[in-house]
């Protein structure tokens, strides 16, 4: 069966986004400091389809994250658009552009039915309104012998922490503060759900933790 990995950056007080998340701030106000340590590198910026960059310790790090995932799950608000029912005009198609940076299915957890949305590259999302469970279900399926990434954001994380769906967790450790905004584990008690800690990486701008089901 496909394993659940699930990758996210968060600043040194808990923060996986600032303040004020909005169409305009989709990470929230400050919230894109959490991703320079990766937009520096050159392994992040061929997965975008950007030129140059730096090679460092993270760039390992960022291939293998992102490599053999056949399918995604992510919440409404990693998705964007606003609450609520599905804009027509002008309609909502995420963040990434013609391109997005998926190259492979995408199931997004909403409570609004949406006919999917196929864009360039092999992405196509799938807009799935019958909860969290129907929405791994349909992942596995389409990642055939490849891993099912999970794209967040924190609620939908939460969600698949608690029920110990989640098989790997990298934590991409930005030495940054943002003082509010959200928190990963908020909630979340004093356990790591099934999961330990399995490698460090030390990087010049982040940390790199990653957590495995033994």
């Amino acid at each position: 069966m496909p394993r659940l990995r699930f990758r996210i950056s968060m600043s040194l007080d808990g923060f996986v986004a600032g303040p004020g998340q909005s169409v305009q701030h989709p990470l929230g106000v400050g919230g894109e400091r959490l991703h320079d340590w990766a937009f520096e590198t050159a392994a992040f910026r061929r997965h975008l389809g950007l030129e140059g960059g730096v090679v460092n310790a993270s760039s390992a790090v960022i291939d293998e994250q992102l490599a053999g995932i056949g399918a995604t799950v992510m919440g409404r608000n990693m998705f964007g658009g606003g609450p609520g029912p599905w804009s027509e005009d002008p309609p909502w198609n995420g963040w990434w552009g013609d391109n997005p940076p998926f190259h492979h299915p995408v199931f997004v957890l909403t409570r609004h039915a949406r006919a999917p949305l196929a864009l360039e590259g092999g992405t196509t999302f799938y807009f799935v309104t019958e909860g969290l469970r129907s929405a791994l279900e349909k992942a596995r399926i389409a990642a055939g012998d490849q891993d099912v990434g999970l794209g967040g954001g924190a609620d939908v994380a939460r969600q698949c922490l608690a029920a110990g769906f989640v098989d790997q967790m990298d934590i991409n450790l930005a030495p940054i503060l943002l003082g509010e905004g959200e928190r990963l584990f908020e909630g979340m008690g004093t356990e790591l759900h099934g999961l330990r800690l399995a490698r460090t990486v030390a990087a010049p701008n982040a940390v790199h933790l990653r957590f495995e089901r033994p």
